[in-house]
C-alpha cells in the first residue's frame, strides 16, 4: 500500500482571494521522481492543464520545464492576482499507484475551513473539480458536514457555483466547480450541449478551449 502524501504545503498569503481547491497531485511528485517537463510545484504536471489555461488567459509566457524560474514564474503569478492553492487532501493510501482520485483511501483531509478562519479575505474557492466522488467539491462538503455547515445553489449548471458563510469568521464564501484540468474529464467535457454547441460553430474548438473561456470568468 502506497501512502501518497501532499509534497507542497499550502500557498497562501494575507491578501489572497481566491484559493485553488484540488485533490493531490500524481504520486511522482511525492516520490521525486519528476517527468520532464514536470514543474516541482502546485498542479505542475507536464500533462495538467491549469498553467496552460492559464498561461493563455493571461499571457504569462511560462516556461513549462523543471527548473526554480518555473516555478517562481507561477508564485509571482498567484501572489500579483491575491491567489492561493490549498488542495483539501493531506494524504491517502493506494493499492495502485497512479493519480486516479478513485484510487484513494483511507483518505486524510486538510482543515480548509481553518485556513479560510486564519485567512478571512478569501472569499471565492476554486474547485478543479466536482462533486464526483473523491473530487474537491465533493471532500468540501464532506468537511463541512463535519461543521454542520451546508452549501446553498445559486448555479447548477457547469461550472456549478454554491456558497456558504464560514461558521466563525460569518465570511460569505462562493465556491465555483470548475470542469476538471485533466485529460481524463475530456469526455465529460465532449457530452456538455453548450461545448457542442461551440463546436458546432466552430469545428477546430477543443475541450482546452472550452476550460479557457470557462476559468476566465471566475480567475
Amino acid at each position: 500500500m502506497f501512502l501518497h502524501t501532499h509534497p507542497y504545503k499550502p500557498f497562501i498569503h494575507n491578501d489572497t482571494v481566491k484559493l485553488i481547491v484540488g485533490t493531490l497531485p500524481p504520486p511522482r511528485f511525492t516520490t521525486g521522481e519528476l517527468k520532464e517537463g514536470d514543474v516541482d510545484f502546485c498542479y505542475g504536471s507536464k500533462d495538467g492543464q491549469l498553467w496552460p489555461i492559464l498561461n493563455r488567459i493571461f499571457e504569462l509566457n511560462l516556461k513549462f520545464e523543471t527548473s526554480q524560474e518555473a516555478i517562481d514564474q507561477r508564485k509571482r503569478f498567484l501572489k500579483q492576482r491575491k491567489i492561493g492553492v490549498c488542495d483539501i487532501v493531506a494524504a491517502a493510501k493506494r493499492t495502485k499507484i497512479d493519480a486516479s482520485d478513485l484510487g484513494m483511501k483511507h483518505i486524510t483531509l486538510r482543515n480548509v475551513l481553518g485556513y479560510l478562519e486564519n485567512y478571512p479575505k478569501i472569499t471565492t474557492l476554486l474547485f478543479t473539480g466536482g462533486n464526483s466522488k473523491n473530487g474537491p467539491e465533493y471532500f468540501f462538503r464532506k468537511h463541512l458536514k463535519e461543521h454542520n455547515v451546508v452549501l446553498e445553489k445559486l448555479v447548477d449548471e457547469v461550472p456549478r457555483v454554491h456558497s456558504f458563510v464560514h461558521p466563525k469568521t460569518e465570511v460569505e464564501i462562493t465556491t465555483v466547480s470548475l470542469t476538471a484540468p485533466s485529460g481524463a474529464a475530456n469526455r465529460a467535457v465532449g457530452s456538455l450541449e453548450s461545448y457542442k454547441q461551440l463546436k458546432s460553430r466552430n469545428p477546430a474548438f477543443t475541450t482546452l478551449d472550452f476550460r479557457v473561456l470557462q476559468y476566465e470568468k471566475h480567475f
